[in-house]
């Protein structure tokens, strides 16, 4: 790589010749000599870059940013002002860990203003760091974190397009609104479906007949309660499992993904269920303090039938087209 192919401002210092075509580094930045940076990214002024540290493709960096050794950066990350970033959770003047934490933030994901990512970590892709956040577990990919901690607050959404959040479907809403049937979902081949509710001054009753009101005959039903509300469940895919969940009591949100749409649908009435099909991404959160979760499976419990990782799931259905 030649020295003309990207640009460094005179009042900045770039040790390393490991930088990509189109990258500007502006005043009074440093790059040290191990740092590997891609091409066409945007790094502003006052930030310092040290040896461990790789950028990918089209990163911009905001004036203040240290990237310490062990920051890992993928293509189009975004890093705000002043965001703090760390690689020891122990540290002592002049004592040195044998390696440091490796943190990652992945392709797409943006990192707000003044935010602080504790070391070790993983920024999924796709991502939002809200703006002062303090970051201390790993974020999913399109997820939205905020607060001291940090959040889950919601999820991006699918569109290239428009990133904003999802928008959350009310199962309680929908049910109360719907005239000719419940409407379709954005996700390909899941569906909401009205189940039997009666109600008396003796109480409520919910009726699920499996070869009539249920889409499948379940081999398997399992029951989630207790959630404390900042934890997540789910964050997997079935490769043949069928699921159908229903708020039993309380209410909970359900992220649905396809690898091309993408839906949120606040389960919070009985008389409503969701059912996800096999290949499309499942993720449980925002759970009420009372509420209680029924999932009926299609098939038996097997480890090997789950998909874990998101890029994982997403080769997965580009190789099959689309989920069925």
């Amino acid at each position: 790589m030649t020295e003309q192919a990207y640009f460094v401002h005179p009042a900045g210092i770039c040790e390393s010749s490991t930088i990509g075509t189109g990258t500007r580094i502006w005043a009074f930045s440093h790059v040290l000599p191990g740092a590997q940076i891609g091409s066409e990214c945007n790094i502003c002024d006052h930030v310092f870059i040290e040896n461990d540290v790789s950028l990918g493709d089209r990163v911009t960096i905001k004036s203040g940013v240290q990237l310490w050794d062990g920051i890992r950066v993928g293509d189009d990350v975004f890093i705000g002002p002043n965001a703090t970033f760390t690689n020891d959770r122990f540290p002592r003047s002049k004592r040195y860990p044998d390696s440091f934490a490796v943190t990652t933030l992945e392709d797409g994901a943006s990192i707000g203003a003044n935010a602080t990512i504790l070391p070790g970590l993983t920024i999924g892709k796709r991502a939002m760091v809200g703006a002062g956040a303090v970051v201390t577990r790993s974020v999913p990919p399109n997820a939205v974190v905020a607060g001291n901690p940090a959040q889950i607050i919601g999820y991006q959404s699918a569109s290239e397009t428009k990133r904003a959040r999802l928008g959350t479907l009310s199962v309680l809403e929908t049910s109360r609104l719907a005239v000719d049937g419940l409407p379709a979902l954005a996700v390909k081949g899941c569906s909401l479906v009205q189940l039997p509710v009666f109600n008396d001054l003796r109480g409520d009753l919910m009726v699920a007949q499996f070869d009539r009101h249920l889409p499948f005959s379940p081999k398997r039903v399992f029951f989630v309660y207790h959630v404390p509300n900042d934890h997540v469940r789910g964050e997997h895919a079935h490769r043949e499992c069928a699921q159908f969940l229903v708020a039993l009591n309380g209410a909970l949100s359900v992220v649905v993904d396809d690898g091309v749409e993408r839906q949120e649908i606040r389960l919070d009435h009985p008389g409503v269920g969701l059912l996800i099909p096999p290949l499309v991404w499942g993720i449980q959160y925002r759970f009420s303090a009372d509420a209680v979760l029924g999932v009926f499976a299609s098939h038996d419990y097997e480890s090997n039938e789950y998909i874990r990782d998101y890029d994982d799931f997403l080769r997965l259905v580009t190789v099959s087209g689309s989920p069925t």
